[in-house]
């Protein structure tokens, strides 16, 4: 799993990893469940929108349980990036020996004696010196050592814990039979639980609740909904009052609202009137946060519009520009915003919702990403 840091943040407000206890906001029920299930022997399915806090609680979780028991393994894995079994494996080995299952004086004579075929190796982040683990098989042997993974685990005579991120990619492996033979072999380690989580919620449900699928009624299901309103607001306000300062409950119930209370974009934003404010008494303040984000991020916005057609710009930015769109094909939609012909308009957004652009709630589409959809408003409809 991600460690988290011995040191104190200077800044409490954390929107990448976990920084511990102190600074991780509420969840309790949440945590409680999921503890309880993974030492009642009930693998977990998460699911939830991205940016809302899924990583972070999982990483909770698991501190909480590597305080009550120094000896278990935590293993957290995110395979967002994976396109195939190959690299499936590849990031599931690399997870495993970073964690050091077994003692550090060991752990690789025993790594490689279990798996020739691995191959791994250390390197260095060039810029920071940290150490990182990369691990090579052959290709040929991906299946092999796939099941190597999981006899392994089991034979750790170890309480594990594994975590597998945005678990709904395997669905897009060019290797059609991978949720099948995961299936096959997690059913039989009985040391081994774990916690499949996934931000694509249709996939995740379709995956663990269609009798036609292998994973089907194998899991407890869990749905995370953003941070009370009220709690969250106790937490932040904390902060600020430990540095002699304060944050106004009627601005922080704006920035709420602006969000709908994902966390990543809340942290994000309290993390910079955190830096340059002592006392958050006006949305203007959350205005100039947000508008220093937006421009840490414009270069990256731009590129991004480059790697799309006209037609997926242009329906973005008409998504952006009503906010939420219940039906994008419609005749209405299209001429408002002269767009082209309803069977061009479902590729573009066949396109944008694939590329986690554009995503499907209750009351209809609207821009996945928050801040990018408050800077298409600024950058093409202000």
């Amino acid at each position: 799993m991600a460690k988290k840091t011995t040191h104190k943040p200077r800044n409490p407000f954390v929107y990448e990893g976990y920084e511990g206890d102190s600074y991780f906001c509420d969840r309790t029920e949440e945590t409680e469940e999921l503890i309880s299930n993974l030492q009642n022997g009930r693998n977990t399915t998460l699911v939830s929108p991205r940016k809302i806090g899924k990583t972070g609680l999982i990483l909770h979780t698991f501190n909480r349980i590597k305080q009550e028991n120094k000896d278990a393994v935590c293993i957290y894995t995110d395979i967002f990036h994976t396109q195939n079994q190959y690299e499936l494996v590849q990031t599931l080995g690399r997870a495993i020996v970073q964690e050091k299952l077994l003692d550090a004086r060991s752990s690789w004579e025993k790594v490689l004696g279990l798996f020739s075929s691995w191959r791994p190796a250390i390197s260095f982040d060039p810029m920071t010196g940290t150490p990182t683990v990369t691990v090579n098989i052959e290709r040929t042997q991906t299946e092999h050592t796939l099941k190597g993974i999981f006899d392994f685990l089991q034979r750790s005579g170890k309480e594990v814990f594994v975590a597998i991120d945005e678990f709904q990619t395997i669905t897009d492996y060019p290797e059609k039979g991978t949720e099948a033979l995961l299936r096959s072999y997690i059913q039989f380690i009985p040391n081994v639980r774990f916690i499949f989580s996934g931000s694509k919620q249709h996939l995740m449900y379709e995956m663990f609740g269609s009798p036609k699928r292998p994973f089907y009624q194998s899991t407890a299901m869990m749905t995370l909904e953003p941070l009370h309103e009220e709690i969250y607001f106790d937490f932040a306000s904390r902060f600020f009052l430990a540095k002699k300062g304060s944050i106004d409950e009627s601005v922080f119930r704006q920035l709420y609202d602006q969000f709908d209370g994902y966390t990543w974009y809340m942290q994000s934003v309290l993390n910079r009137l955190y830096e340059y404010e002592k006392d958050v008494k006006d949305y203007q303040q959350v205005r100039e946060s947000i508008l220093s984000i937006l421009k840490d991020k414009s270069s990256q916005y731009e590129m991004l519009m480059t790697f799309l057609t006209d037609n997926q710009r242009n329906l973005l930015i008409a998504i952006a520009r009503d906010n939420t769109v219940a039906q994008p094909q419609s005749n209405d939609f299209i001429q408002k915003h002269g767009l082209p012909s309803a069977s061009s308009i479902k590729k573009a957004l066949d396109v944008l919702k694939e590329k986690d652009l554009v995503y499907n709630t209750a009351e209809g589409c609207i821009v996945y990403d928050r801040f990018l959809d408050l800077w298409l408003k600024r950058v093409f409809i202000l």
